[in-house]
């Protein structure tokens, strides 16, 4: 058995060859298991999980459990933390897996994100394995993709309600992008013209789920101006902005300042 004879080479020379016979023999049809169900609500002190049998055995067992119950109900309880916070009505979208600790981790995260009260993830593959339903933004890598809004093909969008002609979205979102600048007091020189073709590119494929990522250049002189004037484009045809994604930064600040804009930008 290679798992034993590598132990053999890692344990002192002294080590009694009895030990290496019973872990051939290991036999752990001695061991029972009790837990709670999964996704159950616990208490403090009251045992997510009982192991009993022998002694060597219940202690080879050990850490294997510990590491898939203790990652398990930390991901599910940070989950239900952000649920509670949110209240019932809003949608929770967990988007974790590039940060997670490996594949695995990944996919157990996303799966009891879900269990905590997660509505949605972006991992496919935990959608197409536990039925989780799956939602999405666009990546940094999109918006940086692109350099101008020469770049931005078609240039028209169709109104919602499909009974008017395309309007040409590009030219309805720089007036609009003009005032928002007087309105708040931006410098429109500040405003990256690539981040723009990314949004209205991305509104002219998804105008029913336009929630772009706004923290690739500068969220307060560059995003957020770009999202406002995409999202009141949207708007004027029917349309309805989905939000927002901050990556980075200061999240609480910033966060502040988004619904700071929004409602300055409402009362207009």
């Amino acid at each position: 058995m290679p798992d034993v004879e590598y132990l053999r080479s890692v344990l002192p020379p002294t080590t009694n060859p009895v030990f290496f016979q019973f872990l051939r023999e290991l036999d752990c049809s001695g061991v029972t298991l009790r837990a709670v169900p999964e996704a159950t609500v616990v208490f403090a002190r009251v045992p997510l999980m009982e192991v009993a049998g022998p002694l060597a055995v219940v202690q080879l067992l050990e850490t294997s459990l510990l590491c898939l119950v203790n990652y398990a109900s930390l991901v599910c309880s940070n989950a239900a933390r952000f649920r509670l916070a949110a209240g019932p009505d809003r949608k929770l979208l967990e988007l974790g897996l590039r940060r997670a600790q490996g594949p695995d981790g990944g996919l157990t995260a996303s799966r009891y994100t879900h269990i905590g009260g997660f509505d949605m993830t972006s991992n496919v593959q935990a959608g197409f394995l536990f039925g989780i339903p799956v939602a999405g933004t666009m990546a940094h890598s999109y918006v940086t993709s692109f350099s101008s809004l020469e770049e931005v093909w078609p240039q028209t969008l169709l109104p919602a309600d499909g009974e008017k002609d395309p309007i040409d979205l590009i030219s309805l979102t720089k007036g609009l992008l003009g005032c928002l600048c007087e309105l708040l007091g931006a410098e429109p020189a500040k405003i990256h013209e690539g981040e723009l073709a990314a949004f209205l590119s991305y509104a002219i494929a998804y105008p029913g789920n336009f929630l772009p990522v706004i923290d690739s250049y500068s969220v307060s002189c560059s995003g957020l101006l770009n999202f406002c004037a995409v999202a009141m484009a949207l708007v004027e045809l029917g349309h309805q902005p989905r939000g927002v994604r901050l990556d980075s930064g200061d999240l609480c600040r910033q966060s502040v300042e988004v619904r700071r804009v929004f409602k300055h930008c409402a009362k207009q």
